[in-house]
């Protein structure tokens, strides 16, 4: 096995954490009549009972504070045909939404509509972690297709193959 030891740093994190396989999600939520969204890799199952998830965003980003006041969040799970969805929400644009195909939840969220898996969750606790918040969310309704999921590792975008 070729180990290299390296020291801890932010960049020696990131090259090492992009080796762990994830899929890929657009955030979004909505703060006095505007929707906010942001494509992220840090979402997680916490628990079943009651049915929860953590997503991990950035402090700076206009999502978080989204979420941390209105206190609603959903989790678009992106199935393969949706790189270019990731990649829109992934950076700073004035309108990500515009030509998105998307609806509302019943508490105005916007959905994208061609989602693998979507969840809308109402925030249960919010933790500070170095320059992100943590979200714990309350799953409150869920909306699955049968898609094939988009997948992200070592920094680029890819599909799931069975074995």
């Amino acid at each position: 096995m070729n180990e290299v030891q390296e020291k801890v740093t932010s960049e020696s994190f990131r090259n090492a954490i992009g080796h762990f396989t994830s899929g890929v999600s657009v955030i979004t939520s909505k703060l006095d009549g505007q929707d906010y969204g942001i494509t992220a890799s840090a979402v997680s199952s916490v628990s079943l009972d009651p049915p929860m998830l953590l997503v991990c965003v950035n402090q700076n980003a206009g999502t978080c504070n989204a979420i941390s006041k209105s206190r609603f969040f959903t989790v678009n799970i992106l199935e393969k045909n949706q790189v270019e969805t990731a990649k829109r929400f992934a950076t700073p644009q004035s309108d990500k939404f515009q030509g998105v195909d998307a609806s509302r939840t019943e508490n105005g969220l916007l959905i994208l509509n061609e989602s693998l898996v979507v969840f809308e969750c109402e925030v249960a606790e919010e933790i500070t972690g170095g320059t992100h918040s943590v979200f714990l969310g309350k799953v409150k309704s869920i909306k699955v297709s049968k898609k094939d999921p988009l997948v992200y590792y070592r920094g680029k975008f890819g599909n799931f193959l069975p074995l």
